[in-house]
């Protein structure tokens, strides 16, 4: 199966790194240093300068649908610089025998700590006590915090993320539950987990943090029935996929006092601002243009992952991050809406 997945390998292939940042091309340029290296690509382009690409290494902002991938007729490896493979014809991939591999896990704690910048900066009141002092303002009155002791955080999807969200929350001496259909039992006999109903989840968590993929059955999984089934002033955290929350619900619990703060690193509208202006202009919206991912040791990683997988290829060997459909057991209910 795979030497026919890997036919015509050659050291000498033709290999494409596209959304490159200008602080990450020397690495490229380092490893490959006669790779074609680009920042940001349309699809006519792409399809103009990579003709002849045999491998191409890319970001999610750059989407690799039927028909571009039909474009490129030399295409043999599509290497995605992240852990989500949604923006990619897989079936068309499949077709074509185009070996498709991904970044597992280039820094799940990068997200995760992420998730504790937007709550201590928002519970803590960060950027309005910076104001009031570069106003000339010295005085915390005003400014009262809330603490994430005792408070407990509802974790949606514990894969690697959640895993981390649930160590850093058991380190602020959170109670911390969870809702998936598979289990980690490390972080139950460990951290003190517990596994829920997403109803009964959505009931008892001061804080809920989504981190599950965006699928059909995941599409507004946050919909205006399940924040009727939260605690009125509850905080929702979403550093995952933007189509996990129906936006016009959420704007309605957020303006009804629902819920207290939304702490989004992610969108359901990112490319098209006036369907997202009303919720982000929302006091207690708290945006971030997805940066979660964004550290220097992360990038890094990506990177690192991406030139193995593309090496092991030319060595005619199996890449080691294959995207293929994970052997786990996963025997508890699925999230899904009511």
């Amino acid at each position: 199966m795979l030497r026919s997945l890997r036919m015509a390998t050659s050291s000498a292939a033709t290999i494409i790194f596209l959304d490159v940042d200008p602080e990450d091309r020397a690495l490229v340029q380092e490893r490959f240093p006669q790779a074609g290296i680009f920042e940001h690509l349309e699809d006519n382009d792409i399809i103009k300068q990579c003709a002849g690409a045999e491998v191409i290494s890319h970001f999610i902002t750059t989407k690799f649908g039927k028909q571009l991938i039909t474009s490129l007729p030399a295409l043999k490896v599509l290497c995605t610089r992240s852990v989500g493979f949604d923006h990619i014809d897989l079936d068309a991939c499949k077709e074509r025998g185009i070996v498709v591999c991904n970044v597992p896990d280039y820094g799940s704690h990068v997200i995760a700590e992420h998730v504790f910048a937007l709550l201590l900066s928002t519970l803590r009141h960060v950027a309005e006590g910076e104001k009031r002092v570069e106003s000339g303002t010295f005085d915390y009155r005003g400014l009262r915090g809330v603490t994430l002791r005792n408070k407990t955080i509802g974790i949606l999807g514990t894969g690697r993320i959640g895993r981390r969200v649930a160590q850093i929350a058991h380190g602020f001496g959170m109670k911390i539950l969870a809702a998936d259909q598979c289990r980690s039992l490390e972080l139950i006999d460990l951290l003190g987990v517990q596994y829920v109903s997403f109803d009964e989840l959505l009931a008892q968590s001061d804080i809920i943090s989504l981190h599950m993929p965006a699928t059909d059955e995941t599409f507004h999984v946050i919909d205006d029935s399940a924040f009727a089934k939260m605690k009125q002033g509850a905080i929702l955290v979403n550093t995952a996929r933007g189509t996990l929350i129906d936006s016009k619900a959420l704007l309605t619990a957020v303006q009804s006092g629902k819920l207290k703060y939304a702490l989004l690193d992610v969108l359901e509208h990112e490319h098209n601002f006036e369907e997202n202006k009303a919720l982000i202009k929302q006091p207690n919206v708290i945006t971030t243009p997805h940066v979660g991912f964004y550290a220097d040791e992360s990038m890094r990683n990506m990177y690192l992952d991406a030139f193995q997988s593309i090496e092991q290829w030319q060595r005619e060997e199996s890449p080691g991050h294959l995207v293929h459909d994970w052997r786990i057991v996963c025997d508890l209910p699925k999230i899904k809406k009511s």
